[in-house]
């Protein structure tokens, strides 16, 4: 006879795999879909959306969530048992608040709305995009009414995808990363010199940009027999179960950048995925009970942690491009021909304030994400107009970076996330930078010979470390949790603040 857990187990598995369903419809919509599918994708999407919830929401969730609860209540308090019921049952109240209706207009409209961003970003044409927007505005407002706030709207949609963060502590957080930053940022740009050559400027034929970040994400851990890499507008992770880890990019003829880093920052989330405990594979613990991806990540601050230590910190590292000089230069020969490994560092960690949050460099891009999430919190809370976003972003660029875009392809329309209702996740993005200088530092300080492994490229060790630590454990613990866990200590900026004033003061011979 079955027990009351395996009981709820099992009925959480069938959620899991309606999600599922629902993220292969979403990935085919991004990735293969022709434009004229998206209104009966949305129609699709919309009546998967509402069977999960129904079915989560449902007498008979609640009823064994209550027989479960008493099952497991002597177990320790970090059991995977005792946690799987307790995320259960806060998604259980949080989602009973929000309207079957609305969760079906949501996911009907996203579709739709995606494939009329992305035509508007080709078009430079955000007049087209601008009713859309108004909608998923709506909605989102409708949604934090729905699930209720204390202090600020974007609470409740931020719950969704950082659970740690509010607005309150998010200025906190910004207040404290700017008191770093804009010096170290000031002082790089009056050092600036430019580099000794374009490195761009040749041809990068797709398919070798391709075989070569493949080759780099199958060394960092990447499991092709199940993962596969393909092209979208805006590069995304998704992942139906640890057994089916998809990562996509976009290329650039004549910017190797653009395809390399984008894969290499997917197989950041993707190792993490495939990383989970197999055991958790159809539980609570690899669920998004909100329904944006059921993933095994805690969080998309924890998530986008690794995507920007394996992009980043590794990836854009001077280890890196000693490691990897030869595969680039026999898949490009005559494009790096004179190319050295110091220059390929220097220009692929060149500070320049610039226009697309996702090609930005370190130092910048948490400004990136800072006019985001201000943007965002005052078209909720009614101080700003879609109508009036062209102009704000461009004054809030022209403030915070210097630049100012010369159409909303470059600006307003650069990002995807608003055209899927994504509203709250932005911040995840800063988060995961914090968090994965965080991380790294304790890998180093706990792993023998770490350095020595990444200098020789095996980066087997630090990926065991993070799986250790945090991948296999999918959303059992909280990003706060898995910090103190393993590194002893919460949250704090001065470990990335340290990483990039160590970078860039070698990188540009600044004073100190």
């Amino acid at each position: 006879m079955s027990t009351a857990y395996e009981r709820f187990t099992a009925h959480i598995a069938e959620l899991s795999d309606i999600l599922n369903s629902i993220s292969i419809l979403k990935w085919d919509a991004r990735t293969m879909m022709p434009p004229g599918g998206a209104v009966t994708r949305g129609a699709q999407l919309a009546t998967l959306s509402r069977l999960a919830q129904e079915h989560f929401i449902s007498s008979t969730t609640a009823r064994l969530l209550d027989e479960a609860e008493r099952e497991i209540a002597g177990e320790a308090d970090d059991s995977y048992h005792r946690r799987a019921v307790e995320q259960t049952r806060l998604y259980h109240d949080i989602i009973r608040r929000i309207p079957l209706d609305l969760v079906s207009e949501k996911a009907a409209l996203e579709p739709v709305s995606e494939g009329v961003w992305a035509e508007a970003k080709k078009n430079n044409d955000f007049a087209a995009f601008a009713p859309y927007l108004e909608k998923q505005v709506a909605l989102a407002k409708r949604q934090a009414e729905a699930v209720g706030y204390s202090e600020h709207p974007f609470d409740a949609l931020v719950f969704e995808y950082e659970p740690s963060m509010t607005a309150a502590k998010l200025a906190a957080l910004f207040a404290d990363l700017k008191t770093g930053l804009l010096p170290l940022l000031s002082a790089i740009v009056a050092n600036d010199q430019p580099l000794e050559r374009d490195l761009w400027a040749a041809d990068f034929p797709i398919d070798q940009q391709k075989a070569f970040a493949l080759e780099i994400a199958r060394q960092y851990g990447y499991d092709l027999s199940r993962g596969r890499l393909d092209i979208a507008p805006h590069p995304f992770e998704i992942s139906f179960t640890r057994q089916d880890v998809r990562i996509t990019t976009r290329y650039h003829a004549n910017y190797l950048p653009m395809a390399l880093y984008g894969t290499l920052h997917e197989t950041g989330h993707a190792l993490y995925e495939q990383g989970v405990d197999p055991a958790l594979t159809r539980t609570a613990l690899t669920l998004d009970f909100l329904g944006k991806y059921p993933v095994g990540g805690t969080s998309y601050g924890v998530h986008e942690s690794q995507s920007r230590l394996w992009e980043n910190q590794i990836g854009r590292s001077r280890e890196f491009w000693e490691v990897h000089f030869g595969r680039l230069r026999h898949t490009f020969p005559e494009q790096t021909e004179g190319v050295t490994p110091g220059l390929l560092y220097r220009a692929t960690n060149r500070v320049r304030p610039s226009l697309i949050r996702v090609e930005a460099d370190e130092v910048t891009y948490n400004l990136h994400i800072m006019l985001r999430v201000e943007i965002e919190m005052g078209l909720l809370d009614g101080r700003l107009r879609v109508a009036d976003l062209p102009e704000v972003w461009n004054a809030k660029m022209q403030e915070y970076l210097g630049v100012t875009p010369p159409d909303d392809a470059r600006g307003v329309l650069q990002d995807i996330h608003w055209s899927g209702g994504g509203f709250g996740s932005f911040p995840g993005y800063t988060v995961g930078n914090v968090m994965s200088a965080q991380f790294l530092e304790a890998a180093h300080q706990q792993v023998d010979g770490l350095a020595d492994s990444l200098t020789g490229g095996d980066y087997a060790p630090l990926r065991g470390w993070l799986t250790d630590n945090i991948y296999r454990h999918g959303r059992a613990f909280s990003g706060e949790e898995l910090l103190v866990r393993s590194t002893g200590r919460p949250l704090e900026t001065d470990p990335y603040l340290r990483y990039l004033e160590s970078k860039f003061t070698g990188l540009y011979n600044l004073p100190g």
